[in-house]
Order: C-alpha cells, then structure tokens, then sequence
C-alpha cells in the first residue's frame, strides 16, 4: 500500500531545548567546556563606546571566526549562512532559534 508522508508535520510546535539537540561529542561543545570567553570583555571593554546604538557581544564575534576556522569554512558570508541553519553554531554562540545574526 502506498502511503504519502504528512507535510503538515513541519510546522508542528514541540517543546525541546536547543542543548537535546547539540550531540553530546560535537567539537563545539567540546571547545565551549574547555574555553571560558570571559577573558575577552576586559581586554575589548576599551574600545567600546558608552553611546550609541549596542554592538555584537565581542565573544560572539571571536566565536563566529572561530567557528569559520574549526569547520572550513571559506568565507564570513558562507558562515552566516551557515549559522543560520545549524543549530550546534546557534548553540555555541548562545543564539535561539529565531535570534538574527
């Protein structure tokens, strides 16, 4: 008997957090438990102004090259596409799933 697959499942709301679905031995988490961003707010604090419109966090901008690095990929362009739709980048970098780039 043929049977066709449901389209309609695609939009389909399930409660689920981003971390159930970043497998445990992805490198990304492998470098968040081993690094501690933190260091990079002090020595970045100084070249940020206090006026004006609010910047990209400085770790997320470190994380974002180091993400281009780690999985080869070519261009800035081709890694904010790539952050777009894979949600171990999003999780690294302490996006959610509708958080723009």
């Amino acid at each position: 008997m043929l049977s066709k697959h449901q389209d309609d499942i695609r939009h389909q709301m399930v409660a689920i957090s981003m971390d159930d679905l970043v497998p445990e031995d992805h490198l990304v988490r492998k470098v968040d438990a081993v690094i501690d961003f933190d260091f990079i707010y002090p020595l970045v604090e100084h070249t940020y102004s206090h006026t004006g419109r609010p910047s990209v966090d400085p770790v997320v901008l470190i994380k974002l090259v180091l993400i281009q690095y780690l999985f080869g990929i070519r261009s800035m362009r081709q890694t904010i596409k790539e952050i777009e739709t894979n949600v171990a980048y999003r999780w690294f970098l302490g996006y959610d799933f509708i958080d723009e780039n």
